[in-house]
């Protein structure tokens, strides 16, 4: 029997089945390349994010074999193809489906910025996002500088506070957040040149010791609903500002998370995490 048009175009269609998930409304496309080696090109990606024509997401993420260290490898890429070294959100995206894959509560993940583990509490993944860094030379900064205060202003935004998390942000604190227009600021403080790689930039208010407002400008995706390492970084430049608790809620414009920022410089933060749907992507 012949194929009509429709069922040989199918046919030579390369498919490939995914995962959205997100977490507080940041959200992923998830690829299993575990049984294969045909990662979609950086074309292919930016297709799949662009939330008219395509699935629509802030990151791709594609799961690889891990080493005897960790239970699933990820390499994050976002939406415009660029490859970033870590995503707290994804991260605990990740970590849900390979506790329940595994019918466990802990789960490893191998990322470019080293070995996370999560851990599932009550409704909620918690994931221990490693180190954090302030020194210059390991956020990275393009020069020595005072990371507690660096010399940028844009608008009435001014002396943001350097933190590294695997990659980069620049932290400004404000007094009503609802006044600054992020999503016409981010992009310039983006490309900076104090930071080599382009930056993530949050914008924070402070409601309480325990309690801070944030909004963020992910690098490479843009404006946000929550960005995970964004809101650790907020939490880890309040502290050293001293102006907040090293524990407290961080509210997002998707919803919370608890971030703690330890004695022995790791950070914790703690979420719910959400399946949207299962899909077939066909290129």
């Amino acid at each position: 029997m012949d194929l009509t048009v429709f069922q040989l175009y199918i046919a030579i269609m390369d498919k490939l089945d995914f995962i959205k998930m997100n977490g507080l409304g940041n959200d992923f496309v998830i690829l299993d390349g575990r049984d294969t080696t045909t990662m979609p090109n950086l074309n292919q990606m930016r297709a799949m994010a662009d939330r008219k024509l395509g699935i629509g997401c802030d990151q791709i993420i594609w799961l690889e074999p891990a080493d005897e260290r960790a239970n699933i490898k990820i390499r994050i890429f976002n939406s415009d193809g660029g490859e970033v070294e870590a995503c707290g959100n994804a991260s605990r995206c990740i970590a849900s489906l390979i506790m329940e894959e595994k019918n466990s509560t802990i789960a490893k993940i191998e990322t470019l910025g080293g070995i996370l583990v999560a851990e599932k509490i009550d409704d909620n993944i918690s994931i221990d996002m490693g180190p954090a860094y302030i020194e210059w030379q390991d956020i990275p900064l393009s020069e020595e500088m005072d990371t507690l205060s660096l010399n940028i202003s844009e608008g009435i935004l001014k002396n943001p506070v350097a933190i590294g998390l695997g990659n980069p942000h620049a932290v400004f604190f404000v007094n009503d957040i609802n006044t600054i227009n992020l999503k016409k600021i981010g992009p310039t403080i983006e490309h900076h040149p104090f930071y080599p790689n382009r930056t993530n930039v949050s914008i924070a208010e402070i409601l309480t010791p325990n309690k801070i407002r944030c909004r963020v400008w992910e690098r490479g995706a843009g404006l946000t609903l929550a960005c995970g390492t964004g809101a650790c970084a907020t939490l880890i430049a309040a502290v050293r500002r001293g102006l907040t608790e090293r524990k407290a809620i961080v509210e997002l414009d998707g919803g919370s998370l608890e971030i703690e920022w330890c004695k022995d410089n790791h950070v914790f933060m703690s979420g719910p995490t959400q399946i949207n749907f299962t899909g077939t992507w066909t290129t």
